[in-house]
């Protein structure tokens, strides 16, 4: 048979208090004498006594989690705001609470619901864009301090903290007509993403400024991984010889995009006046970049610092619940290796 749990009655009748005062000792409020305190620590050590915190969250109607709604946990982009936000939470005694929803409306709705149940203190989560305003309903409704993080803004009534898709596709496109680039693709993304619509504004504009062509053919749509990168970079450029540079819609993109040029009969880097020369610059960077060949270069948001940023706000939500929606936009910065 198994020995049961030790109770707080149990730790209570050890160090010889009454169960109030291990309950205030735990929950640190109250004036209790540090001798007191010191016994019911010893007693809880000596039991093995493990404390209810979902129990005592009830009865004092606190909570030290956070829930956490992604799309794609394995997805680097929602890594990177995973760890920061969990780094700056821990030091506040915050816990994160983590679920994936995809891009499943239905699904997203039901893992906030199942938060909401649980008691979370706040919320942190990345909308799904057709049930985006279900979900903030939801929230609304259940009066809880949230935050919506994304790669692409949805302009609703609520904290939103976030990249500048924009910008960051204007510095890479200027980067690459500054280094004497005149024909240039974007490659990746579907066309249901607002993040794509956001750098391929960006890329356009920044086009027409120069007075440069832009044409629709020149702009592929194609899937996550690097292996359908490669292929539509391989036929991109084996249907179109004259594009010199590729912009890359994420890490995997680029990483792709280097083999499919490669067995196009290009040569990545930076020498555009090579004829056979392609420069392949991506948006996000990836650990491994630094490790390809040639090294790649990447337009890059922090998404740890993003995820710093989301804890801190949502601390700051929690604490004073009629602060106005805050927007924070993370700029990007260039990170120039040998491929552009």
């Amino acid at each position: 048979m198994s020995t049961p749990k030790p109770k707080i009655t149990d730790v209570a009748k050890h160090a010889g208090v009454s169960v109030s005062t291990v309950s205030l000792a735990l929950s640190g409020k109250g004036r209790i004498s540090e001798a007191t305190i010191i016994k019911v620590n010893q007693a809880i050590e000596t039991l093995g006594y493990v404390r209810n915190t979902a129990a005592a969250n009830l009865r004092s109607h606190t909570s030290n989690l956070i829930g956490l709604v992604l799309k794609d946990i394995t997805d680097p982009f929602y890594m990177g705001i995973t760890a920061g936000l969990s780094e700056q939470l821990e030091k506040q005694g915050y816990m994160l609470f983590l679920a994936q929803s995809g891009d499943d409306k239905t699904k997203q709705l039901n893992c906030l619901q199942s938060m909401i149940q649980q008691g979370v203190a706040g919320l942190i989560f990345c909308p799904v864009r057709e049930g985006a305003q279900a979900s903030f309903e939801l929230i609304k409704h259940a009066n809880i301090p949230a935050i919506s993080i994304a790669r692409a803004d949805i302009n609703v009534n609520i904290d939103y903290i976030g990249p500048d898709n924009t910008h960051a596709a204007t510095l890479a496109t200027k980067h690459l007509i500054e280094q004497g680039h005149r024909h240039i693709a974007y490659l990746g993304g579907t066309g249901d993403s607002l993040t794509r619509a956001e750098r391929i504004g960006g890329y356009c504009s920044t086009l027409m400024q120069y007075g440069l062509p832009f044409k629709n053919e020149w702009i592929v749509e194609c899937g996550k991984t690097q292996q359908q990168a490669a292929d539509a970079a391989h036929a991109l450029l084996n249907k179109h010889p004259k594009i010199t540079a590729i912009l890359c819609h994420r890490s995997a993109t680029a990483i792709g995009a280097i083999y499919g040029a490669q067995a196009a009969g290009k040569t990545i880097g930076k020498d555009n006046y090579i004829g056979q020369e392609v420069a392949i610059l991506g948006f996000d960077d990836a650990a491994e970049a630094e490790l390809t060949t040639p090294s790649l270069s990447f337009v890059d948001t922090s998404t740890h610092y993003i995820g710093q940023q989301a804890g801190l706000q949502i601390i700051r939500k929690m604490q004073q619940p009629n602060l106005p929606p805050q927007r924070i936009i993370v700029p990007p910065k260039m990170i120039l290796r040998d491929s552009a």
